[in-house]
């Protein structure tokens, strides 16, 4: 410890040094030698080991350090950097960057960098994506204030972007940054206003020291160093310096440094601290073997359990040149500061390619060699870069390029890395991308698109048989990676989170090429993750899912801005569709599907297709490219491209049957499973269901699905589409059938309760093949109409907040939903009180919208909402149907679906529904069921009234709907027609709550014939284009109802007044007649009494109550109240039932041998009871009575609405129906049976005489 002695006493030598050294002179000494460089490196040679890094005094306190810290900047400052200043200026510094200043013409653009958790600012009207941000100062002097906007924290690295043209539609500078002369800022090139010398200084300058700290941060001997940097004398003094990393915890490394360096608690926490900050930290100083001991020690320590921590034994030196390197960097970015001019020549040095040629500047190196410098170096240079590079539009364009270039070398470095991205240079990408101009430059000059796709899938590597990506077994350090590459995709988002207004011939070309990369990614997604149905046995280990649906969720947004691009020109979108009808074709070719081809028949239409079932198959929930295809197969119809550019399309290669079998094939999975089908395969499948479904993903897989079959759908011939989805359904066999009932015989309980639910979501696909048009493109409408159409639907199932709303609609790129646009249309805000939170209602005017089948709500929503709306029209004075809303009309290339509601199949279905609900349910059918077929009825309905009142004449309908329905059913249903049986139906008293629906369509089919009649018998008959002519037959019945209805209200209040008045006045007329009354009932009272038997004595005392001699008192009438209907009953035995709810179970409680068997019931006593009570019977009651009959029709009711719940929410209740449980209706407790109330009665035994 010698040499650390000795250092001590430089500072003594410094001091002197101090009073004689001279900024100026040897600023002058420099620049009249004749290498510049070799003189400044001589210099930093000298000082800098003298300077810094000197070592810690044993024993010093915290106040010592911070002086000994005070003592080094101050000595950088005047040893070091100021010759540095004095040779850049070529005067005094203080006054030299203030003139610079003083002359600078300052960019518009703020530049502020944020530190972690500074608050930013976006606005959400004017910003052109979401990473445009504000710093605070900025956003209060901005007319961005004013609008709606995003205020959130920073995770640090990024800089304010006031100032950028790009990065606002409106208002992109504050009142600070507000240019005064725009035209000479972008013509003047700002290093023409520095004096000549002092730019050829400035490049003399910048050059030595960029290139000095560039070799020093990248610098990799520990012990050696550049040349011309070698210090006049050489001690053995070294630090053994710990380095960051992710993989070990804190209290790992304090343990650790414990053991290793001898320290405190406490001075391992601070090491421990500033390695985490700073990302590396000196733990010993001393000579070699003295800091090598420490570093075995540590590295023994760490690599037990993973790699061990990065120790280096490092020369003083060398650290002191590295703490200078940094000091340096930092002082670049203040010098900077005072001149454009000067920052410009920095730019230009730092990007100034070397004699290496490619990626030889000083920026190259230090990007390419950033994962090897620890957290503090990385830091201050990308602070200097931000500060530099990308505050001159000019310069940063150039360093984009050289970052696009260095694109995929620089992601693999960060995925060797362990740092997190914030301080990588990756993390620049946020800078470049989302600048319009400069991305679309990029893509073209660069193909970055493409670079950012294949750079991504490279780095997964992990795929199965088919080229599939396979995520199963992954180990944490594979997940680990998969979430760094998830950034990549994040680039991609910027690239493209700004679509082109107009198109160059090369940036389609681009861009097309990079969407053939896109497809690859997606082709690799395409049926990953594939499940088969657990027979049988429970799965035993669930598979991994989360990252399949973490890469869907990611790529969502990607998705849907690859369509917007798309969108936006037709070449492109033409061509975009014949690539990815391509890939589709590819990967149908790929499946083993196909091999047993069969023929369905059925109404008298006949498809070929092939033997393919879900229930014993693979099937995948991961389906993008088809699901891409919908996306752009809708954009064909809303940019009216199919219509004009036919023959530029691939259509005649499309397949309708190959389009919808796969996404047909998932919505079927979603069905079985809902049908309980699934059970086995655990909740990884559940989860997948869920999320398929959850807003997060919906809008490109759910949403696409139904599209899908939509496009399939228009296609096809509507009976061959319903006949597939009933082969892939497992319904086929039902609907075919000679007797469609014979299975409910032959099938066991659980099997029909599957075909009843697989009915319902069938019928349900159809309804929303159907009646799904808010999309832009599938139906005429606006997505506007879209939004406001999901506000509805969530504020019918009940009022709800501003952030449930949000939570409950979808994102777009942007992070909007375009709730505010719409929301003040449809809802009125009640405020809240002093307690609560406000809520929006939706406006009555807007119910007439709801459709109770609406696809995005969940079966829990689809019950509350159902119940509110129907309590909304009791408490209106309407009736309790729910019609479906009238649908906007489909868009041409989608005009076909309507045939779907007229087609024979469909007629077919609904008949066989129909006459299976003529007779009471036993299990054969559900209400549920008949609830859909309904409402396809009701909606063929609209439809044709939709196309009556839109033509001309009876030539122009096409949709024959009502004289279909009057048809008899064909072979194999020989019922009567679909008319027919809704008539019989109307009045059946099992469908008493269904009887609204089946008026209602009786009376539009009735309005349907009139408006046919109407036009065939003259054509000048036009129909009224205000109200439709069924809401004004609805409103004229509704106020007829509500008249009658108060007609008897005040006819039952006027009877009841006049039967109030004459009791009165009878009572008063006869006031002797009461009297006497009450008289002979005294007397007949205790003529009673005298005539008992004379054994009985008046006095109490001679009362006997048990025995043959007890006394028989009087009669007792026992008046009770049933709990449901309220009415009063006398119980007699003659009377009606009366009953009480009980609860009878096994009981133990008094046992004193529980292991006894039970007796053989065929000789057993029940009257006689073994003395060790082995087990009795414990009945017991609430007390609560009603009618016997009350009680059974409410049983019933509880029944059906429990087979009722179970289709619709699946979930468990405290009571079991099928076991006969139920709750009392008034205290809910739990009952299983009744127990008769029976009358008081004597003795059943005779008087006997007893001598």
């Amino acid at each position: 410890m010698a040499a650390a002695q000795s250092d001590r006493d430089l500072p003594s030598a410094l001091c002197s040094e101090f009073l004689n050294f001279s900024a100026k002179d040897t600023a002058s000494r420099w620049l009249a030698a004749p290498e510049l460089q070799q003189e400044v490196y001589h210099h930093l040679a000298l000082y800098v080991p003298r300077i810094l890094c000197l070592g810690p005094s044993r024993g010093s306190s915290s106040r010592e350090e911070q002086r000994e810290e005070q003592r080094e900047e101050l000595a950088c400052q005047l040893l070091l950097l100021a010759p540095l200043e004095w040779l850049l200026l070529g005067e005094e510094p203080a006054s030299g960057l203030a003139l610079l200043q003083e002359k600078n013409l300052p960019s518009p653009l703020c530049g502020h960098v944020f530190k972690v958790g500074e608050p930013t600012y976006s606005c959400r009207e004017c910003a052109a994506d979401p990473t445009c941000v504000l710093c605070m100062q900025c956003f209060l002097g901005s007319v961005h204030k004013e609008h709606r906007y995003r205020m959130t924290t920073s995770g640090g690295g990024g800089f304010c972007d006031c100032g950028d043209a790009e990065a606002w539609k409106k208002g992109p500078y504050c009142h600070k940054h507000t240019p005064t002369d725009s035209s000479r800022h972008s013509q003047e090139d700002p290093v023409a206003q520095l004096p000549a010398d002092m730019v050829a200084r400035g490049y003399s300058v910048f050059s030595i020291i960029l290139k000095y700290a560039v070799d020093m941060l990248t610098w990799e001997q520990e012990d050696q160093l550049p040349e011309g940097l070698a210090p006049p004398e050489r001690e053995d003094t070294f630090y053994c310096m710990l380095f960051n990393d992710e993989v070990h915890t804190y209290e790992q490394v304090i343990y650790t440094l414990q053991k290793a360096v001898n320290c405190s608690q406490k001075e391992a926490v601070s090491f421990a601290t500033t390695v985490d900050r700073d990302g590396r930290k000196s733990v010993r100083y001393g000579d070699f073997q003295f800091c090598e001991q420490a570093k075995s020690v540590i590295v023994r320590n760490t690599s037990r359990q993973s790699k061990p921590l990065r120790v280096q034994v490092m020369h003083s030196s060398v650290v002191a040149h590295q703490c200078f390197a940094l000091k340096a960097l930092s002082w670049l970015g203040q010098v900077i500061q005072y001149s454009d001019g000067l920052r410009r020549i920095l730019c230009q040095v730092g990007l100034q390619r070397g004699p290496e040629g490619e990626n030889s500047s000083l920026v190259d190196q230090l990007m390419l060699n950033d994962s090897k410098m620890w957290k503090g170096a990385r830091n201050i240079y990308h602070q200097l870069l931000m500060n530099s590079l990308l505050m001159d539009l000019k310069y940063k364009k150039i360093f984009a390029i050289q970052f696009a270039k260095n694109y995929r070398r620089l992601q693999t470095d960060f995925m060797e890395d362990d740092h997190e991205r914030v301080v990588s240079v990756t993390s620049l990408s946020v800078q470049l991308f989302t600048v319009p101009t400069m991305a679309r430059m990029l893509m073209v000059e660069e193909n970055l698109m493409t670079t950012i796709i294949r750079t991504f899938v490279d780095h997964l590597r992990h795929r199965d048989l088919q080229g599939r990506f396979q995520f199963d077994r992954y180990t944490a350090q594979q997940a680990f990676k998969f979430g760094r590459v998830q950034s990549l995709i994040g680039d991609l988002k910027y690239v493209l989170i700004s679509r082109p207004s107009e198109w160059s011939d090369q940036l389609r070309l681009k861009f097309l090429e990079g969407l053939d990369a896109f497809l690859e990614l997606l082709k690799c997604m395409q049926g990953m993750d594939p499940v088969v149905r657990q027979v049988g046995q429970h799965i035993e280990m669930e598979p991994e899912w989360e990252a399949a649906f973490t890469l869907q969720m990611k790529l969502t947004h990607i998705i849907s801005m690859i369509q917007e691009w798309c969108s936006t020109d037709e070449h492109v979108l033409i061509e975009a569709y014949r690539k990815c009808l391509n890939a589709l074709s590819h990967c149908h070719s790929s499946l083993p599907d196909g091999e047993q081809p069969i023929s369905l028949t059925l109404a008298g239409h006949c498809v070929e297709t092939f033997r393919y079932q879900v229930s014993q198959d693979k099937v995948s929930i991961h389906l993008p490219v088809c699901r891409l295809l919908a996306g752009l197969h809708v954009l064909l119809s809303r940019t009216e491209v199919a219509s004009r550019f036919p023959e530029q399309l691939p259509l005649g290669e499309l397949s309708p049957p190959l389009l919808i079998e796969l996404p047909l094939r998932c919505l079927v999975l979603c069905a079985q499973v809902h049908a309980g089908m699934w059970r086995r395969n655990g909740f990884s499948l559940i989860n997948q269901i869920y999320y398929y479904h959850n807003v997060k993903c919906r809008v490109e897989m759910f949403d696409k699905d139904v599209i899908m079959l939509q496009a399939g759908a228009s296609m096809m011939d509507p009976n061959h589409f319903l006949m597939i989805v009933l082969s892939r359904f497992e319904l086929f066999h039902i609907f075919s059938s000679a007797d469609c009932r014979k299975r409910y015989r032959e099938a066991n309980k659980d099997m029909v309760q599957q075909n009843n639910t697989l009915i319902e979501e069938m019928l349900h696909l159809i309804i929303m093949v159907v009646c799904e048009r808010y999309v832009s493109g599938v139906g005429q409408v606006e997505p506007f109409d879209e939004v406001r159409r999901e506000i509805i639907h969530q504020l019918s199932v009940r009022p709800m907040a501003h952030s449930e709303l949000v939570k409950a609609l979808p994102e777009n790129g942007n992070k909007e939903t375009g709730l505010e646009r719409v929301i003040d249309t449809v809802a009125s805000f009640k405020k809240p009180g002093v307690t609560g939170r406000g809520l929006y209602e939706l406006r009555p005017e807007w119910n007439k919208h709801f459709n109770l089948y609406f696809h995005h709500y969940s079966r829990a929503d689809q019950s509350k909402a159902e119940e509110a709306q129907r309590k909304l029209r009791r408490q209106n004075g309407e009736d309790t149907a729910l019609p479906p809303p009238l649908p906007p009309p489909l868009c041409p290339l989608f005009g076909s679906l309507v045939n779907l509601l007229q087609c024979d199949v469909v007629l077919a279905m609904e008949g066989a529904v129909l006459q299976w609900a003529v007779e009471p349910s036993g299990g054969c059918w559900t209400e549920s069921m008949l609830q859909r077929v309904l409402h396809l009825v009701g909606m063929a309905l609209l439809e044709e009234q939709q196309q009556l009142e839109n033509s001309s004449g009876d030539d122009d309908v096409t949709f024959n709907y009502t004289c279909k329905i009057t048809r008899p059913g064909e072979a194999p249903s020989t019922s009567g027609s679909v008319l027919a049986l809704l008539e019989s139906l109307q009045n059946a008293p099992h469908l008493e709550v269904h009887k609204d629906l089946i008026t209602w369509i009786l009376k539009m089919v009735v309005n349907i014939k009139t408006m046919r009649e109407r036009t065939s018998s003259t054509s000048t008959v036009t129909i009224s284009q205000g109200q439709g002519l069924e809401e004004t037959v609805r409103d004229k019945d509704k106020a007829e109802r509500k008249r009658k209805a108060e007609m008897a209200r005040l006819r039952r209040e006027k009877i009841m007044a006049q039967m109030s008045e004459m009791q009165k006045h009878f009572i008063n007329e006869n006031k002797e007649l009461f009297q006497q009354s009450l008289e002979e009932l005294e007397a007949s009272t205790s003529a009673a009494a005298e005539n008992s038997p004379p054994s009985l004595e008046p006095s109490c005392l001679s009362q006997v109550c048990v025995g043959p001699r007890r006394v028989i008192g009087a009669e007792r009438r026992q008046l009770v109240t049933c709990i449901l209907c309220q009415e009063e009953q006398e119980v007699r035995g003659q009377g009606k039932a009366m009953v009480l709810a009980a609860f009878v179970q096994r009981s133990t409680v008094l046992s004193k041998n529980r292991h006894r068997n039970l007796p053989d019931p065929e000789c057993h006593d029940p009257l006689f009871m073994h003395p060790d009570l082995s087990l009795g019977i414990h009945t017991a009651s609430c007390g609560h009575i009603m009618h016997a009959t009350c009680w059974q029709r409410y049983f019933e009711a509880v029944q059906l609405k429990e087979q009722r719940r179970q289709q619709r929410l699946r979930g468990h209740t405290s009571y079991d129906v099928e076991n006969g449980e139920f709750l009392c209706p008034l205290c809910e407790c739990l009952s299983n049976t009744v127990i008769p109330l029976l009358p008081h009665t004597h003795s059943p035994y005779p008087r006997y005489t007893y001598t």
